[in-house]
């Protein structure tokens, strides 16, 4: 029942430090993977070798730590959308953990399996992430790759960007697990069982007893699984609605940021324009006195504002539209001539129609013809301070969605590496806080289901080493078992010495009551106790010959020799004349002497009513009833023959009648062993079987040292 290991003797400060060593060392190799590839130009990236060695040595926790570190960091010193590809970093220690942790990184297939799994998450899942975050051209490891691919001329942008990442990542992942794994490989085992993190709340558990706990399924779902989850649920949950909200205000401030960008712009626009001359600048257009010279000014507004503004133009808003009075061309779409018409649905939507030059304009999105854009108006007033147009300025909504994207992704990518990171971590302390220390009660109480005596102590023993001390309820719990396993070892025991001494008891008073019945015929309790000997030493012989192997149970030997003494109980119902007489009986009287067995059956049969559950009283009422029979069919009271016979019965009239022969009785003088063998062996497969009658001769040696005690005994007595 060796389930506990040796206790460790570092010290928590130990094991952190050493955890923290390991993290750090491995952050390190990641950088230094990726420093060498960019400083030689490789096509390959070998950031992620660190993250496997912590994911081997250290487990889920380092190397979920180690994977989400690297892209962080990076994030924080020179690329902030590094941070995009953390969840496929996290993914890689995930995997790497779970497929060392079931001893398939020694196995070709499991090495193979996972470096394909790699490249279809760092390939694929990172081609995907690049091509939402950047489109087709990114500049990138696999860059030259993707556009041979696609000048080949077979597959679209999309699918090159897939085979080529795909096949970089396959090609950095052999590379990489290879490195990993000679690490490994090299490392001595002792200097890597350093970093194996436990926190036992217990007496630490042997590396068997926690693998058989894990393989052990439950009924219907584990409290693991249950835990896993919940808190999976709840994070998603949780962490859905937080990036729902960030991503939201997020956009909004970008949206407010735009507005005053272009609310900014559209004011110097609005100031370049003499607000008293509109309907002049509408009418005569570049004839118009001025009008060029504000024409050069918006263009130069336009050119020198933000990259993102699309457009700048000046328009009166009136009823059938609204009317062109400046449009700035660009390099895409030329500009509308003065005194041109542009419909509210093509401008600022059909919701428009119908308002007054004077009505102030909010910003608004529009998605036309001219694309997908942010409008923020400012007013072009005169010198009455009466609104005359509008000045406008689009601003691109493609822009602020690319920096939405690219929000998104990095907070689904930190949400996914923080939420590994969490879970792996809140599973640890699980583990050792509730599920280890209930699958050790669970697995001690199941042995404590065991008959042996022995196995009730290594029990109770086993209880008090384990020393669950988790401080809650699972402790309680320990501590109520332990009690419990006690008191019922203490209540088990006392059961059992009541239990043998309801035996001797029983026992002694099958005894002395056989002894009783058969000191009526002159006869000592040495008949009672020698045959019971006797039926003995022939199950014995008979189980070491192999004979009768299936019924020669440890039960039924035992019911036969306990039950032994009573097989001539029916003797009670025999009159004294009779059982006593010196002389051969007669006719009538020996039809009564036989009346015995019967009798005897009757008698047991109203204890077996009484008593229903002694199993050993039914041997006792076969050999009460059939001892008088004989293997040739010619014996009492039933005639039966054969193996029709209880087996029981068939041993009892071997030991019967030998004690008979070989003692001296009230007619007879006893015979010597051998005689009374020889008059055995000559009634074998006439009046006793076979098998029996040779066991019995093939242990004469045992049967002798019967008789032989007996005298001794006997003698004494006299002396």
């Amino acid at each position: 029942m060796d389930i506990i290991r040796k206790q460790e003797t570092r010290s928590g400060l130990e094991k952190t430090l050493t955890m923290l060593s390991l993290i750090i060392v491995c952050i390190l190799i990641n950088s230094g993977g990726a420093l060498v590839c960019n400083s030689l130009g490789l096509p390959l990236y070998l950031d992620l070798i660190g993250t496997m060695i912590a994911s081997m040595l250290g487990g889920y926790i380092p190397g979920i730590f180690v994977g989400l570190m690297g892209p962080f960091l990076t994030t924080i010193t020179s690329d902030p959308m590094a941070i995009s590809y953390g969840a496929i970093n996290v993914s890689v220690a995930v995997i790497t953990a779970f497929f060392h942790n079931r001893d398939w990184t020694g196995k070709f297939w499991g090495i193979f399996s996972m470096i394909v799994i790699y490249a279809l998450i760092g390939g694929v899942g990172g081609a995907l992430i690049t091509w939402y975050l950047y489109g087709f051209g990114a500049e990138d490891t696999s860059s030259a790759l993707v556009e041979s691919i696609h000048s080949l001329g077979i597959f679209s942008a999309f699918t090159s960007e897939l085979i080529a990442d795909f096949l970089i990542d396959l090609i950095d992942k052999i590379v990489s697990v290879s490195f990993a794994l000679i690490v490994i490989h090299v490392l001595p085992e002792k200097f890597k069982g350093r970093f194996h993190v436990h926190a036992w709340k217990q007496a630490p558990l042997t590396s068997e007893i926690v693998r058989e706990f894990r393989k052990k399924k439950s009924r219907t779902m584990s409290l693991r699984l249950k835990l896993v989850s919940l808190l999976t649920v709840a994070s998603v949950l949780v962490g859905a609605s937080a990036m729902m909200i960030s991503y939201y205000i997020f956009y909004n401030s970008m949206v407010d940021r735009e507005v005053e960008l272009a609310k900014g712009i559209a004011k110097r626009a609005a100031a370049c324009v003499d607000g008293d001359r509109v309907d002049e600048f509408m009418e005569k257009g570049e004839s118009a006195q001025g009008y060029t010279e504000i024409y050069k000014e918006l263009e130069e507004i336009l050119n020198t504002s933000d990259s993102i503004v699309e457009y700048v133009y000046v328009y009166k808003i009136m009823e059938d539209g609204c009317h062109v009075v400046f449009d700035i061309d660009t390099e895409d779409v030329p500009g509308g001539e003065p005194g041109d018409v542009v419909g509210f649905k093509e401008t600022i939507g059909e919701y428009r129609s119908g308002l007054s030059e004077a009505e102030e304009l909010e910003p608004i999105v529009v998605n036309d013809r001219f694309g997908w854009v942010l409008t923020v108006f400012e007013p072009v007033m005169d010198s009455s301070g009466k609104v005359r147009a509008h000045a406008g300025v689009d601003i691109s909504m493609h822009q602020i969605m690319m920096e939405a994207r690219s929000f998104k992704i990095r907070m689904v990518s930190l949400f996914f590496g923080v939420f590994a990171l969490i879970l792996a971590v809140s599973l640890f302390f699980v583990e050792y806080q509730m599920i280890l220390p209930l699958n050790t009660m669970a697995y001690t109480a199941s042995i404590f289901r065991q008959d042996s005596e022995e196995a009730l102590h290594d029990t109770v023993e086993l209880f008090n080493k384990i020393d669950i001390e988790t401080g809650d309820e699972t402790e309680n719990l320990y501590l109520a078992f332990s009690e419990m396993t006690e008191d019922n070892l203490n209540y088990v025991e006392d059961i059992k010495r009541k239990n043998e001494t309801i035996n001797d008891m029983q026992n002694a008073l099958i005894v002395v009551l056989a002894d009783m019945v058969e000191s009526r015929d002159q006869n000592t309790g040495e008949h009672v106790k020698k045959t019971a000997l006797y039926t003995r030493i022939i199950m014995d012989e008979l189980k070491k010959e192999g004979i009768y192997e299936d019924k020669l149970t440890d039960k039924f030997m035992e019911d036969v020799f306990k039950s032994a003494p009573l097989h001539d109980i029916g003797k009670i119902k025999v009159s004294d004349r009779i059982l006593n007489k010196p002389a051969r009986l007669d006719e009538e009287e020996y039809r009564n002497m036989k009346t015995h067995t019967i009798a005897g059956a009757e008698i047991i049969d109203q204890v077996i009513e009484k008593v229903p559950d002694s199993d050993y009283l039914n041997e006792a009422r076969n050999l009460a009833l059939y001892h008088h029979e004989r293997w040739d069919g010619k014996g009492y009271p039933m005639g039966l023959s054969g193996e029709d016979i209880p087996l029981s019965a068939r041993i009892m009239a071997v030991a019967d009648v030998f004690d008979a022969l070989s003692s001296d009785r009230c007619y007879k003088k006893a015979f010597s062993i051998e005689e009374s063998m020889d008059i055995i062996l000559e009634g074998s497969g006439t009046h006793f079987d076979p098998n029996v009658a040779n066991a019995f001769a093939n242990a004469t040696d045992k049967v002798r040292e019967v008789i032989e005690s007996t005298r001794a005994q006997k003698r004494s007595i006299y002396d």
